[in-house]
């Protein structure tokens, strides 16, 4: 009798025997996977959604798009409800759409504590978790949940405006999607002692214009340049190039002296910008570098 003439009892015992073809006697699939395997597949999936860096693909992982969404339109919310018509007419479907909202965000939390261990090659699960909720961005999603619960809730007035701040404080959120920010933080940390020098500059610009002001306007004008105190307020709206209009000069002195520091201002005021702006042209250049080198 050949091989393909075999009983098919004795093929399926033979395949039985083999677990590696798939088949197990009882007519299952072979699943030899464990539940501890099969849930860190599941968190590592998820943790690839909510971390950017952790997304193989380009841009946003589609829950992190999804996400984003969300943030815009929490935010648009917070912001159309604090009218008085539109809260007296839609005042039921805001507090739906919030209670939504904090829904959605609070799974997100949860998630994100859940796979905070993958985060953190090495430590603890409970030490990466702690971790977590202590990080800047942790607390933000706190706050602005607890925000949504206190406007669903109800309470005074002056606690439900502090609460559409915290629901406002979403569009932080934002910045933990966008390799961007990674690039701005590392731009700024490389360049602090530089933007250190400059801000101290223009603090000096400013005290040293406030002071001449007051010498030269404080007699005349005592309301508005009557101390170097009173005088600062110009000097921020000057420097800033801001000019309210509502503090100026009115003597000659007064006049050239304000001229020199908005001429003066100008620089210092540029000078920041340029170190950042270069500061950050060579993060992006250092990541394409590494991301190059990895493929």
């Amino acid at each position: 009798m050949g091989a393909s003439d075999a009983p098919p009892q004795a093929s399926m015992s033979a395949r039985a025997n083999h677990p590696e073809s798939g088949y197990v006697a009882d007519g299952r699939t072979d699943d030899r996977v464990s539940e501890g395997d099969r849930m860190t597949s599941i968190r590592t999936r998820i943790y690839r959604q909510l971390e950017p860096r952790a997304w193989p693909g380009l841009g946003l992982s589609p829950v992190n798009r999804a996400l984003a969404v969300l943030i815009l339109a929490a935010t648009a919310l917070a912001i159309v409800e604090t009218e008085p018509l539109l809260q007296r007419r839609f005042g039921a479907w805001f507090m739906a759409a919030e209670l939504l909202f904090a829904l959605v965000f609070a799974v997100e939390y949860a998630l994100r504590i859940w796979t905070a261990p993958l985060a953190r090659d090495g430590e603890s699960a409970w030490k990466a978790r702690l971790k977590f909720l202590i990080s800047p961005a942790a607390i933000l999603d706190l706050l602005a949940i607890a925000a949504s619960l206190v406007v669903v809730g109800g309470s005074s007035a002056m606690l439900l405006r502090l609460a559409r701040l915290g629901r406002i404080l979403r569009l932080a959120k934002l910045g933990r999607m966008s390799r961007a920010l990674e690039h701005l933080s590392e731009a700024v940390a490389s360049r602090r002692e530089e933007l250190l020098l400059s801000l101290m500059a223009g603090f000096f610009l400013m005290v040293v214009a406030a002071t001449a002001l007051y010498l030269a306007e404080g007699a005349i004008q005592p309301d508005k340049f009557g101390s170097i105190l009173r005088a600062l307020w110009w000097s921020v709206a000057t420097m800033t190039t801001i000019g309210y209009g509502d503090v100026f000069p009115v003597t000659p002195l007064g006049k050239l002296l304000a001229a020199i520091t908005a001429i003066f201002s100008i620089g210092f005021i540029a000078l920041p910008t340029g170190i950042l702006a270069s500061a950050f042209s060579d993060a992006v250049q250092r990541h394409k570098s590494r991301t190059d080198d990895e493929t």
